[in-house]
């Protein structure tokens, strides 16, 4: 139940992540994304066995949290790029903006609820409680985990978005060298997220970029 705010979040913060990829990659002039019906929100086309299920499963027993996770890749063809390196480099960093957007709302909707519902604490028990503290804890969820989903795909480790910045920047038989370790990489992350320095290295990072978003929230407050 500690998790349960997190879950409806996560989902759609890590589906509008890859339905970023696809609607940049369409306006850079590749439709595949859009023709195979990822431009969608139902998650059911998103749904990676590995990214969706496993890996948050793997996450939560050995760093304690559900914060890595990510839906199906959506299909790029960079055949259709007019500027290769430049539009896969576009395509790639839009994911983990749309993160940052999302936080944004999430800092928005949290003030919003408060502003509207007033103090918790002076809220009698019952339901009108629980959804307020129920929406309270998805927002603020909601803000460290965009802004975490967006610094942890930067990581210049493939299959993350921040592997094909890299990749596109190398020289391109290095760059097709570097890909190729692909998902191999994701046993890397796991064991990288349990080097206590490399971990507390990231939320640093985290904590450092949530500081404009509790301006927002302070807007309302």
């Amino acid at each position: 139940m500690e998790y349960l705010p997190l879950l409806p979040i996560l989902l759609l913060s890590v589906i509008l992540h890859e339905m970023a990829h696809g609607w940049m990659a369409l306006k850079l002039g590749d439709p595949t994304a859009r023709d195979l019906g990822r431009l969608t929100l139902n998650p059911i086309p998103h749904i990676d066995p590995i990214g969706s299920i496993l890996v948050p499963a793997l996450s939560l027993l050995t760093a304690g949290t559900v914060f890595i996770a990510w839906a199906k890749p959506v299909p790029i063809n960079p055949a259709n790029f007019k500027n290769l390196r430049r539009d896969d480099i576009l395509v790639s960093v839009v994911g983990p903006l749309s993160n940052l957007v999302v936080a944004a709302f999430c800092a928005l909707f949290y003030g919003i609820v408060i502003s509207f519902t007033g103090s918790v604490n002076a809220m009698a028990d019952g339901v009108e409680r629980e959804v307020t503290l129920f929406l309270l804890k998805m927002f603020s969820v909601g803000i460290t985990l965009n802004i975490f989903l967006a610094v942890f795909n930067l990581l210049p480790i493939p299959p993350l978005d921040g592997s094909h910045v890299v990749a596109s920047l190398l020289p391109p038989a290095i760059g097709a060298r570097y890909r190729q370790i692909g998902f191999a990489g994701i046993i890397l992350l796991l064991l990288i997220m349990r080097v206590p320095f490399v971990r507390e290295s990231i939320l640093s990072v985290v904590e450092t970029l949530e500081i404009p978003y509790h301006f927002i929230i302070r807007l309302f407050v």
